[in-house]
């Protein structure tokens, strides 16, 4: 499996030329912010895990970065988001508003620019009746 590269960025000097330090976000906490981002948007019915995630959540982990892949390259940051919606949700309408949501996340709770943001519909949830 290959290695994750770590993103770093420098934050904001304060007035004068002292500087604080480096900041370096790990690919997992990005992962759960773009997972979260997903899951608000309405019309999502739970976003594409791996076996790993499903065995976690077997046990009552709660996994919210599952379905998400994120890569660096000297372009910026792409995103893929691998989900499942809700029957009866314009599936276009539903994909662009987790392409919004996720950079719009990700911009305000990073200040990193997003390079793409692929949204991938892995099935259709329909409703289960209750008997």
């Amino acid at each position: 499996m290959p290695e994750k590269s770590v993103p770093s960025f420098v934050g904001m000097t304060p007035s004068g030329d002292v500087e604080l330090g480096r900041v370096q976000l790990a690919p997992e906490v990005l992962e759960v912010i773009i997972g979260i981002a997903t899951n608000e948007v309405k019309g999502v019915a739970s976003t594409q895990g791996n076996f790993t995630t499903g065995v976690a959540e077997k046990f009552g982990k709660v996994v919210h970065g599952k379905g998400v892949k994120t890569e660096w390259s000297e372009d910026g940051l792409t995103i893929d988001v691998y989900c499942t919606i809700e029957y009866g949700y314009p599936v276009p309408i539903v994909a662009m508003e987790i392409q919004k949501q996720v950079r719009h996340a990700v911009y305000h709770m990073t200040s990193l620019e997003t390079k793409e943001v692929n949204v991938h519909i892995t099935g259709i949830q329909f409703e289960t009746e209750t008997v």
